[in-house]
This record gives structure tokens, sequence and C-alpha cells, in this order.
């Protein structure tokens, strides 16, 4: 949809485009092809237990179906039981690489909320009802307060071999 508004004129995307040239520059490239697919859901609909750019996404819908559609892992389906999965592994904040996913507390209790890392300290997630994925600074105090931390799947944290 962002696609056909911006060959139309409608929309300016050359931030998001400069923004996703400089994730490519600095990740790996599973990590990069992870990040790349999350921003061509900018402006998808939030809703609540949505799991698809069609109906919209919830947070952990939204993570659940860019990890499974552009690496191919799995992601439980609550942001809860994402932070507590055995196949990822704990990152520290100042440790963030594009592809991580960032855990705040937005609901009174721990985990309640998930977003991608897409670095430069910003993450890109579906906030809440009435919104749409979008890009996020981490810096506002915001989102500094409400923290909780963060995972990394090794398996986009590989790069990816060499050919002969």
């Amino acid at each position: 949809m962002s696609r056909f508004l911006s060959d139309k004129g409608l929309i300016n995307t050359k931030p998001v485009t400069d923004l996703a040239q400089q994730v490519r520059n600095k990740a790996t490239n599973m990590a990069s092809e992870l990040v790349l697919s999350a921003m061509n859901f900018l402006g998808v609909p939030y809703k609540r237990g949505g799991q698809s750019s069609d109906s919209g996404f919830d947070c952990s819908g939204f993570t659940r179906h860019v990890f499974e559609n552009s690496v191919g892992l799995i992601l439980p389906r609550r942001a809860s039981e994402q932070a507590n999965s055995p196949d990822l592994v704990s990152v520290k904040q100042a440790e963030l690489k594009p592809g991580d996913l960032v855990f705040f507390n937005t609901l009174r209790h721990t985990f309640s909320h998930v977003g991608i890392y897409i670095g430069d300290n910003k993450f890109i997630h579906s906030p809440r009802a009435g919104g749409e994925v979008r890009v996020e600074d981490m810096r506002l105090s915001y989102w500094q307060k409400r923290f909780d931390g963060a995972r990394r799947a090794p398996k986009v944290e590989a790069t990816t071999p060499a050919t002969p």
C-alpha cells in the first residue's frame, strides 16, 4: 500500500528509504532482511489479536509474523512468551543489533509489549488501538522508563556463509 501511495506521489517515503539503507549497511544479511521485511508493514493498523497485514497486527502478532516470514523462526504468540522463549538469548541494551526483539512494560507488567530493534536507537512495532506499525526512538523518556530487556535469535545473528 505504501509503495502504491509513494508511486502516486501521495506520501514521501524518502525518510523510510534512507533509514532502510542505513540498516542494510549495518546489519548482517539475515538481520537486514528481517528489518527490511518489518519496514514493509509501516502503516498497517493495530488490531488486538491481529496477526496479518490484511487484518492488522498487535505487537506480538507483528513480531511473530515478521520473524516467521523473513527468517523462518516461529515465535510464541504473546510478548511475555517471546521474552521467555528458550530459543532466544538475553541481550543488554548497550549490545543491541538490528533484528533483536525489544520488550517494554506498557501495561504495568513486565514484557507486555514487544518490537523489533532496527538500529540507531530505533525500533519498529505495532503500538496500540488506533495506532499503526511505526518506528519509535527508544531514547524517548516513555520508552526508556519502560524498557524491560531484549532478546536475540541466534539464527538471525549468524551471517550467511560465503559461496565458493
